[in-house]
């Protein structure tokens, strides 16, 4: 747990003495605030439904480029054989590097919470789908971080790495169309591996344990993978 917080404290200074989270930030929340004021401005309705979708969307974007330097570079400056030859576990860095991301996150999601503040004042929202909404914002954006981290074990470059993090976030967003495509229980079972499908209940104020659990499987399992790509080329 040590060598965990040592590699978050370090990641997360990177982070914030780069202009890589304070763009990627602005970014998040100028488009955030935008479809704040036009989706409140042409429903009149105090709710946050439309917005957190499409927020997501927008992270579906920043999560590649906020995750694909995490471990390409350690490899293209070859300090990846520092890694593992050092006594710090390949799991620790990865978990470490992950959370680091993931605070960044939290830290544009929890400026976004300005916009419930500002339906408190001026309107009267049902706060339980905002709630559970945030819970699924969270949840989503620590899913996509997760393919980021894995994308980022692949290559040396990060261009790469970011593109082909989109590619899979793109490939789990559109499942969900499966539905419409594929009839029966085959349909139905691929379009529940959906970021968007699963995305969609908690907006909608459904808090579904079977959700929470993909989501925490989704995460596991890219984590998982990002370290045995690693660990694969120490015996390469």
């Amino acid at each position: 747990m040590r060598n965990v917080w040592f590699i978050f404290k370090r990641e997360v200074a990177a982070y914030f003495v780069s202009p890589m989270a304070y763009v990627m930030g602005a970014v998040f929340l100028m488009l955030s605030g935008y479809f704040f004021s036009i989706i409140l401005l042409a429903t009149h309705d105090a709710s946050m439904q439309g917005i957190l979708g499409n927020m997501a969307l927008v992270f579906l974007f920043i999560a590649p480029v906020l995750t694909m330097r995490q471990l390409a570079e350690e490899r293209k400056l070859g300090t990846d054989e520092l890694i593992m030859t050092s006594p710090v576990s390949i799991t620790s860095i990865v978990v470490g590097k992950y959370l680091a991301g993931l605070f960044t996150y939290m830290v544009y999601l929890a400026i976004t919470w300005v916009y419930p503040v500002i339906l408190i004042k001026y309107g009267n929202p049902d706060m339980g789908p905002i709630y559970s909404g945030y819970l699924g914002m969270f949840l989503f954006g620590a899913g996509c971080l997760a393919v980021g981290t894995f994308s980022s074990s692949l290559t040396d470059n990060q261009m790469v790495a970011g593109v082909i993090g989109f590619g899979l976030l793109l490939l789990f967003w559109i499942l969900g169309w499966a539905e419409a495509l594929v009839t029966g229980p085959v349909g139905n079972a691929i379009a529940n591996l959906s970021l968007l499908k699963r995305f969609d209940d908690f907006q909608k104020g459904i808090i579904d344990l079977s959700s929470v659990l993909y989501y925490v499987s989704f995460i596991f399992i890219f984590l998982f993978l990002a370290v045995r790509v690693i660990d694969s080329r120490r015996w390469s």
